[in-house]
């Protein structure tokens, strides 16, 4: 009977945290979607000030073509 209660304390104990209107790691989570949110906002800012053309970026395989470009660099084989 003791290992159950001693199993079931964690979830007691954020229950009644709960009820009491207490809710546990919400400060945590509001700096995690802070810094995500600035880390956006500065992402666009930056797409917007950068308005002048940038050459072309350059081609790379990917995927099959990547695959192909491999198995066709080395000899048969023996």
């Amino acid at each position: 009977m003791i290992e159950i209660v001693v199993a079931a304390l964690p979830l007691l104990v954020l229950v009644a945290s709960l009820l009491f209107g207490l809710y546990p790691g919400l400060e945590t989570a509001m700096r995690i979607a802070d810094r995500i949110a600035s880390r956006t906002r500065a992402r666009l800012a930056a797409a917007l000030d950068s308005r002048r053309p940038r050459p072309p970026a350059a081609h790379a395989a990917r995927g099959g073509q990547l695959l192909a470009f491999s198995i066709a660099g080395r000899a048969p084989p023996a």
